[in-house]
């Protein structure tokens, strides 16, 4: 079925990227979207509902924004509920491409990104396209593409169903979104669901402690990056990235070793990281600032810390932590030669925790004055580090823009 040939009756949920995508191919379509307050229609001919005028008995097929919770009446009052992945690679879909790439699904905690990206950039000259939860939506994807890389998250893994991958990688979980999916064990249960109808000759690579999750595929568990090294026969002295990038690096190699038996060394050192994931730069009296903004949950900032734990570190933290508990963060700070400064909503939360564990800290609430309060403290052996362990739009429109304040705040530090 070539897109755009035949159009289906789609009533879509939300309208966001992916699904102002899928309209584009297959619409008009039906959107139901909270911030619609009137009908109307779009520029495409789309027609644009409040969400209060969704009726289940008039619609034949509804796909969700990833990101829109189980708990919306939307999503409890649909009958007909496809994710974005069912609706192109599932067994039941009336749009179901003829002709199916190979898949690799990337999931985890941290790393989805970075990984996704590094696989692209190996598998580019075998004609793979990349996307999912890394910006390009699947409806935007080449169907004739021999490989599909998709980052693929929580959410999009909950809706899912029918589809599965070929090859799935499971980066390391620690806890994330727990709000979103109630708990804990939920947001696992979501990460490893594509196991379970995964078959034999597929493969899978996970982190050890899923070793008995039941599934046909074949598993490759690993430890660290050093254990996976190990295992495909990769030598990590070899490869130019250190700390968690060192792993994302070495689950690409070993995909590659898998599907073609290779193993360059000169093409993955050759990738190029995107900024706000540990970038470094110094300030105009050469002392190290980091910028990591990216690091939105607790197992992101614990893996800055480990890279520069022969430091004295000053540490900024705090914004949205979206309920987790940060108990686990203070219990393993205690480890690390560390004060911190605080901001965003958490404040006050992340200051009593300071005290609580006796770790020396200072109110700075906002980043500007965070970086001047480091300023004073900061020399050539140590390191200032924005590692937030918490989401940024409660005072910034994305993790992009509080890096960017940031490192506008160390540049100007010359200027005084």
């Amino acid at each position: 079925m070539k897109r755009g040939q035949e159009h289906i009756n789609l009533t879509l949920f939300g309208y966001g990227i992916t699904t102002k995508a899928i309209a584009k191919h297959y619409g008009p379509a039906d959107f139901y979207d909270d911030k619609v307050t009137k009908p109307f229609k779009d520029e495409n001919g789309n027609r644009l509902h409040p969400s209060h005028a969704f009726n289940p008995n008039y619609s034949y097929l509804e796909v969700p924004s990833p990101g829109m919770p189980p708990k919306h009446p939307l999503i409890r009052q649909a009958k007909n509920l496809l994710s974005e992945y069912d609706l192109f690679l599932g067994s039941s879909s009336p749009l179901r491409l003829n002709q199916q790439p190979f898949t690799i699904w990337i999931s985890g905690t941290n790393g989805k990104t970075t990984t996704t990206q590094m696989l692209q950039h190996q598998l580019a000259e075998k004609g793979s396209q990349s996307g999912g939860n890394i910006g390009t939506p699947l409806a935007d994807l080449d169907g004739h593409a021999p490989i599909w890389i998709l980052e693929t998250s929580s959410f999009t893994l909950h809706y899912t169903n029918e589809a599965k991958p070929d090859i799935y990688l499971l980066l390391p979980v620690a806890p994330d979104h727990l709000s979103w999916h109630g708990s804990y064990e939920e947001y696992v249960n979501a990460k490893l669901k594509p196991l379970s109808s995964m078959r034999e000759g597929e493969v899978a690579i996970v982190p050890k402690e899923f070793s008995a999750v039941e599934t046909d595929a074949f598993l490759i568990t690993y430890e660290n990056a050093e254990e996976l090294a190990a295992y495909f026969g990769i030598d990590p002295a070899k490869v130019k990235f250190k700390g968690a990038f060192l792993l994302d690096a070495i689950i690409a190699m070993g995909v590659e070793k898998v599907l073609y038996d290779t193993v360059d060394y000169d093409k993955i050192n050759a990738f190029m990281l995107d900024p706000h994931r540990q970038e470094e730069l110094h300030d105009f009296y050469g002392r190290l600032w980091v910028n990591d903004t990216k690091a939105t949950n607790i197992d992101a900032t614990l893996a800055a810390l480990e890279r520069y734990k022969d430091r004295h570190i000053h540490l900024i933290l705090g914004g949205d932590d979206k309920g987790v508990d940060l108990h686990p963060l203070f219990e393993a700070l205690k480890n690390y030669d560390v004060e911190i400064y605080t901001l965003g909503t958490n404040e006050e939360r992340l200051n009593l925790l300071a005290t609580e564990f006796e770790i020396r800290f200072t109110s700075s609430s906002t980043i500007e004055q965070a970086v001047e309060d480091i300023a004073k403290y900061h020399d050539a052996k140590s390191v200032a580090l924005l590692s937030p362990a918490a989401a940024s739009l409660d005072q910034f429109p994305s993790y992009a823009v509080r890096g960017e304040r940031f490192k506008e705040a160390v540049r100007n530090l010359g200027e005084n």
